[in-house]
């Protein structure tokens, strides 16, 4: 199988290019990648939809991948909780070597097709979740496997590739290909495959926090309050749906821990007055 995100690059010589030139060509490859996103809308909406669904009904979401592409689904995991008050094992991003391999490169870790189903099983891993196998080439055996036995326990699965008919995909009831091309170096594929999969990503946590209801209007009511920046952000949306002034919207915020509940606990004292 020949994958595209293999095949040469269309710029040569890169040494030899002046900065700006070296810049303008990335750029004009980055372009690209959300068109590519575009084409595969259709089945990326199918897999938020199973997703959600199966959340609603007690499910979580795995993410298994190896490399920059698992990287990226822990990431995408990592940001949930913070961002939409969910718990922490709701959405749950595995990479293949373990969490060293985050920051460190573990060698042949991607190529065991059985251990991703090993890994999962630390989280007690079940029919009702979903699993999603991140690969930009589409040939990982460390994804590959994990969808397979996925299957067969009878969990759904997803994936999110950079290359058409490819192994990964084959496995993957709810496949997600976005074939974005030549890297601009050649094979290099945590720039444009990688940031496809980022812009995947985004949509798919994205769209289903909020089929969750993690979101009202367009705010992020249930996020939590880490940080003095997240407590200012916290209370202006407090006053926006209150009118409460700074001061009365920061105290309600404090005492009550999220923008949801502040709001709502407003919205009851005015009701019973």
């Amino acid at each position: 199988m020949r994958l595209v995100t293999e095949k040469e690059s269309k710029y040569h010589n890169l040494e030899q290019m002046p900065v700006s030139e070296l810049l303008q060509h990335i750029n004009d490859e980055d372009k690209t990648v959300a068109y590519a996103v575009e084409k595969a809308m259709p089945k990326i909406e199918e897999l938020v939809n199973v997703v959600a669904d199966r959340m609603k009904n007690g499910g979580r979401l795995f993410y298994i991948g190896a490399g920059t592409s698992g990287r990226l689904g822990v990431v995408d995991a990592s940001e949930c909780p913070p961002t939409y008050g969910v718990p922490f094992d709701w959405v749950i991003g595995i990479i293949a070597g373990g969490d060293g391999a985050i920051r460190r490169a573990v060698e042949f870790a991607e190529d065991d097709p059985e251990q991703a189903w090993i890994d999962m099983q630390e989280y007690d891993i079940n029919s009702k979740d979903v699993v999603v196998g991140i690969a930009a080439s589409g040939t990982t055996p460390y994804v590959i496997g994990g969808l397979r036995k996925a299957n067969e326990m009878g969990l759904a699965t997803g994936c999110i590739v950079c290359n058409s008919g490819g192994p990964v995909a084959a496995e993957a009831q709810y496949p997600v290909e976005v074939v974005t091309g030549p890297e601009f170096v050649t094979g290099s594929t945590r720039m444009k495959a990688g940031t496809a999969q980022k812009l995947v990503l985004n949509m798919l946590s994205t769209a289903v926090m909020i089929k969750l209801g993690r979101v009202k209007g367009n705010k992020m009511v249930d996020m939590q309050l880490t940080n003095h920046k997240l407590v200012d952000r916290g209370t202006r949306m407090v006053m926006d749906e209150t009118g409460l002034d700074e001061d009365t919207a920061a105290d309600l915020l404090k005492a009550y821990g999220s923008v949801r509940k502040a709001v709502e606990q407003h919205t009851r004292g005015k009701q019973a007055r």
